[in-house]
Order: structure tokens, then C-alpha cells, then sequence
């Protein structure tokens, strides 16, 4: 059957559609925006190494604290029990002694720090004063003394392998307003005596390593 003229629509019959105007698009610019930076943050997650990502992430996610469900991925409690109170566990220290890599403002930290090793693995405490209030800090178990290249590398429980936890042992905290820093991390192995020293620095600056302590085995 022929259309009626009525069923047929001619170009200029058909209103073009609406650009969203007022609030509507407001809101549309808004999504806009927001997928973008979701976009970005994803694409960020990549980090330029191990090391320095496991550092951005314990720095969001409030440094100091555990993080939730990753066992020897914490890199630190100052609430937990410290590495000189385990009970039953063979415990050696170290005095921190100042590194010429140390920024400037950091000529008056000292402090000391605790490794225990017993059947809850390892276990390292750091407590240290004279930091900037408010900074975060890390520190890292070393493979060598301090007089070797100020601790020279990370120690690994698998040398060669992952440069984060729970292949290595970090420690993050902020200091509180009088710039003294404790905590305390727990890994479910034994270090032995490869872990000869520790090692703190700035944790937004890795390579400005700020002092040292040999433990005394």
C-alpha cells in the first residue's frame, strides 16, 4: 500500500538533537572529567620501580599502619609488639650513625633499632628522634655494613628476586610533632645473619640515605 505523505518524514521534519545545556551539561563535563582521571590514576599505578612504588603506595594508603590482608607486605605497627619484647626470640641491635648522604636538617637524628628472630620469623623495630614533624620516613634491612657503601643493597631472602616485600624487609612511619619515629614490621622468615644492617632515609627521596646501624650479631 502507498504511505500516506503523514508517514513519510521529510530531512526538515526531523529536529536535530540538543546539545545539554545548563546543568545537564555541567554534569556531562563533570563525568567527563572524572572518567579522565580515573584514566590517569590507572595509568600511574605502573611506577618507575618496585621499590619506589611499594613507597607511594604505603604513603596513601597512611604510613605507619599495616595495611590490611597483606601479611608480610606491612611495612609497619608502631602498635605491635617490638622486636625486643618477643618473647623467646634470639634479639640483636644497632645504634644509627649519620650518613654524609643525609639532607640538610638531619644533623641531629639518632636513634636505634632492634632485629628478633624466633618463631614468628623476623621481626624489626626502628625508633629514632631529631626528624622533621609530620615527614615520613623507611627504612630498609641491608645486606652489608655500613662502612660497606653506607649498607650497599637491600637484603633479599631470594637474592635477585623482588625488590618490595615480602622478599625484602621495609619499614615506613611519620614522625609525630617532637620528630620521633618508632615502628615496628614482622616477617614470617628468618633473616639469619645476612641481615647485617639497617638503613633509613627520606621516603620521598630514597638515595638521601640518612643514617645507618649495624646490628650486632
Amino acid at each position: 500500500m502507498p504511505h500516506s505523505t503523514s508517514d513519510t518524514l521529510s530531512p526538515s521534519s526531523v529536529e536535530p538533537r540538543k546539545r545539554p545545556t545548563g546543568r545537564r551539561a555541567r554534569q556531562t563535563a563533570a563525568s567527563c572529567v572524572t572518567l579522565a582521571a580515573t584514566a590517569a590514576l590507572l595509568a600511574g599505578c605502573g611506577g618507575d620501580s618496585a621499590e619506589n612504588t611499594s613507597a607511594e603506595k604505603a604513603a596513601s594508603a597512611s604510613p605507619s599502619k599495616t595495611m590490611d590482608g597483606m601479611g608480610d607486605m606491612a611495612m609497619g605497627d608502631p602498635s605491635a609488639t617490638p622486636a625486643d619484647k618477643v618473647p623467646g626470640a634470639e634479639v640483636v641491635k644497632g645504634a644509627f650513625a649519620l650518613l654524609d648522604t643525609r639532607p640538610p636538617g638531619m644533623d641531629d637524628v639518632t636513634g636505634t633499632a632492634w632485629l628478633a628472630q624466633g618463631a614468628q620469623g623476623t621481626t624489626v623495630t626502628v625508633s629514632l628522634t631529631g626528624l622533621k614533624p609530620g615527614d615520613s620516613y623507611m627504612a630498609h634491612l641491608h645486606a652489608q655494613h655500613c662502612s660497606a657503601g653506607n649498607g650497599g643493597k637491600h637484603f633479599q631472602f631470594e637474592k635477585g628476586g623482588a625488590t618490595a616485600p615480602p622478599n625484602e624487609v621495609h619499614l615506613m612511619f611519620t614522625a609525630d610533632k617532637s620528630g620521633m619515629g618508632m615502628t615496628t614490621v614482622n616477617n614470617t622468615r628468618k633473616t639469619g645473619e645476612d641481615a647485617v644492617a639497617i638503613v633509613v632515609h627520606p621516603a620521598e627521596a630514597q638515595d638521601n640515605r640518612i643514617a645507618c646501624a649495624d646490628f650486632d650479631f
